[in-house]
């Protein structure tokens, strides 16, 4: 740690720290997410979070930090934690807000035109499989192809039937007796 008068380096002491259990006797209601959320209503959050990211400032910030390889998932886990340590929401709300914020930043990201757009953590070290599952797109859309040319150029076959389906006689055979 630095001291700020002087830039210098003050010794680390351990017993410079919290008692256990200290957190236990504490007078409750001390942090915003002891008290009763803000909002108790994923539409309110959801309606909340868009406002807050659409303004000027916060959407280029944001884009800012897509196009700097920054994942959406990264981003949406610092807002829904951000939020429950504000008070904003519970945990649970936190959860199930996940899903919808990370399509509205992927949103904001594409639309904005952020050329490589980072979805999960993972994405960082994972290059091969964005680049086969574009070559897979291109091949399912040839597969999509050669199977319309094949169901083009088979003859119609009779429909199997079960055993105690009536059975289909031809006029042609009941002509003849």
């Amino acid at each position: 740690m630095k001291n700020k008068n002087n830039l210098t380096e003050v010794e680390y002491s351990p017993f410079d720290t919290p008692v256990p259990g200290q957190s236990l006797t504490d007078e409750p209601g001390n942090y915003p997410w002891e008290h009763a959320p803000q909002f108790t209503d994923v539409e309110d959050v959801m309606d909340n979070l868009y406002d807050t990211l659409t303004t000027p400032k916060n959407a280029q910030q944001l884009i800012a930090m897509l196009d700097a390889g920054v994942p959406v998932e990264a981003v949406v886990r610092v807002i829904t934690f951000a939020g429950f340590m504000e008070g904003k929401f519970n945990p649970d709300i936190g959860f199930i807000i996940i899903e919808p914020l990370m399509n509205l930043v992927s949103a904001i990201g594409i639309r904005a035109g952020v050329e490589n757009l980072k979805l999960s953590l993972e994405d960082l070290n994972n290059q091969k499989f964005i680049s086969d599952m574009a070559d897979l797109k291109d091949a399912g859309e040839e597969i999509a192809q050669i199977s319309k040319d094949i169901a083009g150029d088979t003859p119609e076959t009779k429909k199997p039937q079960g055993l105690l389906s009536k059975p289909n006689i031809d006029k042609e055979d009941t002509d003849g007796n």
